[in-house]
């Protein structure tokens, strides 16, 4: 933490298990509010996750479709997955998810950054990636993963993101950052053509 932020932390008192799932595991923490008084947190603890934006050269991204049980829709979202134990290499979970779900390797792996979906309940953190340089083979779903796989412009995307029409929120953030890192891109490319 930031020390200039010291006077807003929160500690905790006592902390209590109330629910240990497979995936999910839920806490009740007695605090210390920073103005001396005495609260609790309810919150949720994930091992955490990667999710990458698999673009192809053609400027398409290669999305999945699945069936979310929790909000009861089929969402449109970049391919990701929980992480195997808490350590694994992110870059290496983010290569196997995206080999898994589409069946896709690439040649240039580029950290996004963060994504935490809701910090005030759940302290998952999803590490975004760009991936270029696309080739395919076979995918490899998990037993219970039931996915259509389909091609998207990133246009297309950037304009559903901006209407609303993407609700997945890590998906959004990872379709409007590769938009203005490819913008970036060829603003610069555009420079150095006009300057050599």
């Amino acid at each position: 933490m930031n020390p200039n932020y010291e006077h807003l932390k929160e500690t905790c008192e006592a902390s209590e298990l109330i629910f240990d799932g497979k995936v999910l595991h839920v806490y009740v923490d007695q605090i210390n509010l920073p103005n001396g008084a005495h609260g609790f947190r309810e919150y949720i603890k994930h091992i955490g996750a990667v999710a990458v934006l698999p673009l192809t050269d053609a400027s398409e991204v290669i999305c999945v479709r699945q069936y979310r049980y929790a909000v009861g829709d089929v969402l449109t979202e970049i391919p990701a997955g929980k992480l195997d134990f808490a350590d694994e290499d992110r870059r290496v979970a983010a290569e196997r998810e995206l080999r898994e779900e589409t069946g896709a390797r690439c040649e240039k792996l580029t950290h996004l950054g963060t994504y935490l979906g809701s910090p005030a309940i759940l302290n998952e953190r999803i590490e975004l990636y760009l991936a270029e340089g696309l080739t395919f083979g076979e995918t490899d779903f998990d037993e219970d993963e039931f996915i259509e796989i389909v091609k998207i412009p990133l246009s297309t995307l950037v304009d559903e993101a901006l209407a609303g029409g993407l609700p997945d929120g890590k998906t959004q953030l990872a379709v409007l950052k590769v938009a203005e890192i490819l913008r970036r891109r060829n603003e610069e490319m555009n420079f150095r053509r006009i300057n050599q």
